[in-house]
């Protein structure tokens, strides 16, 4: 196979570029305007070849000379650029996919319906996280109720193209369905079970295919709402106030400032390096969170993900349409495999299940045995076991341990832990030697949704619980004194978890900060007492 991507060493097409392994069964040829900038994007890559391809010149004798079998724009903008592409395909009687994420232009390429099943030809639209993305999560979750909700929170460090901030600024402030473009806005925790979430996330509305195309597809739909939540924050904020401005018809659009919007988003890249995709409905959400630059990769992905079905004698069925029905959450969780990315089902919970079990959901299945037994159960417990304990040296180290009543230093010290349930609270009193201390765990709100608050005193750590293995990790994400947030630099750090080694329960527990070092470690095993 043969496949020629137009625009090919820019955002999207370079990315899917970058996806296909060295492969015998096919070859991809990298197109663009600048035959430089495709042969320096394909140096030292194999089974890429460039190209010159000028979609304002003749598309016949350009495909006739590059003989592809499928052609893949990821150039757009695809709201200015018509259908002469898709024509040509066509024409030659070749096969077509595109990323577009225009929604009119998604939407208007069932026209060639008829043409294209008369030929034998796909030709596929909106090849991309929205709608294909969106669609094979609603039929994940059984299908959706009245309502859909999804969004995208990219890394901060991924790069944006200048035709999507050029779009991106032309619609910003302009109505689209029942809200404003970068006005309408849901708040929205991203959080696989089992895994660190996001940051509650502030998602502004945005224009996409996906909110024509749902209902068509699932008639007893309402509403299809969708948005996005660039970082940082601050200029999140910024976008959608320049967006008020056209609402209130003071510009008539902020297309004017795509270059300057871009080199912004180029520039403003702090915060975390990891990003995120989440749809609703009907009580169930679907959930996924890229670590690092992986989460960059995914736009592309659906267009890797059909190819390589083809190439495993698997070809979409001919004819002209948006591909909502063209892949499974199945498909794109091959192409995640072995990569930082990690997927997830959230739904209602029985509020009378314990707290771990409460929190985790699917996750809970997956803890080893000897974690979950000792966490499954209400009311009044009593765990059992030994310990070894270390004391930092640090005045300040110590000062602290004494405030908190940590343990002293020693070895296989005994160990009684109290747990008492009540309201969906934990109580978790421990006692080594004779000495005692107490901490209350309850499930986070607010800045600690999806975390679970452990609290000292006035001293509150809000931790994710992250599952993996025989281990769950509990990793600390924000902290507190007397309800107020207090800096992340200065965040407590150490290495926490529970373990089933040797088929019993053990833990691992430090606690110290940056600038004190090491407060106190103790490890050890508990057995629940009868």
């Amino acid at each position: 196979m043969r496949v020629l991507v137009i625009g090919g060493y820019g955002t999207f097409g370079g990315r899917l570029a970058e996806l296909f392994a060295p492969d015998a069964r096919l070859t991809l040829i990298v197109a663009g305007r600048s035959l430089d900038k495709a042969s320096a994007f394909c140096a030292g890559r194999a089974g890429l070849e460039p190209a010159i391809f000028d979609r304002d010149g003749d598309l016949d004798a350009q495909l006739a000379s590059l003989a592809p079998d499928v052609v893949v724009d990821a150039s757009g903008p695809f709201q200015t650029y018509g259908y002469s592409v898709v024509e040509a395909c066509l024409r030659r009687g070749l096969h077509y996919l595109d990323l577009a994420d225009a929604t009119e232009f998604v939407d208007g390429i069932a026209r060639y319906d008829a043409q294209a099943k008369a030929r034998g030809l796909v030709v596929l639209s909106g090849v991309s996280t929205f709608p294909v993305l969106t669609s094979a999560a609603i039929r994940k979750l059984g299908g959706p109720g009245e309502t859909v909700a999804a969004g995208i929170a990219p890394s901060p460090r991924v790069e944006v193209g200048l035709n999507v901030i050029r779009v991106i600024a032309g619609y910003a402030g302009k109505r689209v369905g029942d809200g404003y473009a970068l006005m309408s806005a849901r708040r929205f925790v991203i959080a696989p079970p089992g895994r660190v979430p996001l940051e509650p996330t502030r998602l502004s509305l945005v224009d996409v295919p996906d909110r024509v195309l749902l209902p068509k597809l699932y008639p007893e739909l309402q509403s299809a709402w969708t948005g996005a939540g660039p970082k940082p924050a601050l200029w999140h904020r910024c976008l959608s106030a320049l967006a008020w401005l056209v609402r209130l018809r003071l510009l008539p659009s902020l297309a004017f400032l795509g270059t300057t919007m871009h080199w912004v988003m180029r520039h403003l890249t702090w915060g975390e390096h990891r990003g995120g995709f989440f749809l609703e409905t009907n009580g169930r959400s679907w959930h996924l969170i890229a670590e690092g630059s992986d989460g960059a990769s995914i736009p592309s992905m659906a267009a890797y993900a059909i190819l390589m079905k083809w190439l495993d004698g698997h070809a979409p069925a001919p004819g002209a349409r948006a591909a909502t029905s063209d892949l499974e959450i199945e498909d794109y969780e091959r192409v995640f495999a072995g990569r930082a990315i990690h997927t997830g089902i959230r739904e209602r919970v029985d509020p009378g299940w314990p707290l771990y079990r409460r929190h985790l959901g699917h996750a809970w299945d997956a803890l080893a045995a000897p974690i979950r037994d000792m966490h499954d159960a209400t009311g009044t417990w009593i765990a059992q076991g030994r310990a070894d304990i270390e004391r930092g040296t640090n005045p300040l180290a110590r000062l602290a341990a004494f405030i908190n009543r940590f343990p002293k230093a020693g070895r296989d010290v005994p160990i009684t832990v109290r747990f008492d349930e009540r309201g969906g609270r934990e109580t978790w009193t421990r006692t080594f030697a004779g000495k005692s201390f107490s901490s209350v765990q309850y499930e986070g709100r607010g800045r600690d949704e999806r975390l679970i608050v452990e609290r000292f005193g006035p001293m509150a750590f809000a931790m994710a619980m992250v599952v993996s293995g025989e281990r769950m990790q509990l990793v600390v994400r924000g902290w507190s004194f007397l309800g107020l947030a207090l800096p992340g630099f200065l965040m407590p750090v150490g290495n926490t978890y529970e373990s089933a080694e040797g088929g019993r329960f053990n833990f691992h527990v430090e606690i110290g900060f940056p600038w004190t070092g090491l407060i106190v470690r103790y490890r050890g095993f508990l057995e629940r007492v009868p």
